[in-house]
């Protein structure tokens, strides 16, 4: 099943978490796409390039990925939510982008908890382990 990451987030983190990805799949070029929202961008603007990058996508699916619920490039995202093959998870961060491109050949519901469940694994307090010294 053809399925697509679409990223929209405050400017630069769509493109940077998209260029992050690509670093580690290098091959998902055509299957993750990014909209940076610039803090002067006039929302309706904003949601003709979703809309036309959505129509570019060619795929069955859509997982819509973006930052902060509330803000404008969620609303935005919000905008492209009204079909069965649309979905869009709030939050988003770089394991979460990573584990949805593992499992982009899964059904969007599946796709939608994974990448949820790999987003709140992300997410941990770590402790130093060793101390650095300068020598």
């Amino acid at each position: 099943m053809k399925t697509c990451l679409l990223l929209i987030a405050h400017a630069p983190l769509a493109s940077a978490l998209r260029a992050c990805a690509l670093h580690v799949f290098p091959e998902c070029d055509t299957a993750v796409l990014a909209l940076d929202i610039a803090p002067d961008a006039q929302p309706q603007r904003m949601c003709e390039a979703a809309h036309a990058l959505l129509a570019q996508a060619a795929a069955e699916q859509i997982l819509v990925l973006s930052d902060v619920v509330g803000a404008t490039p969620c609303n935005v995202a919000q905008s492209l939510t009204g079909n069965d093959h649309v979905r869009l998870l709030a939050g988003v961060n770089l394991p979460m982008v990573l584990r949805a491109i593992n499992y982009l050949e899964e059904p969007l519901d599946s796709l939608v908890e994974r990448a949820k469940i790999g987003g709140q694994q992300g997410v941990m307090e770590l402790r130093a382990m060793l101390e650095c010294r300068e020598r």
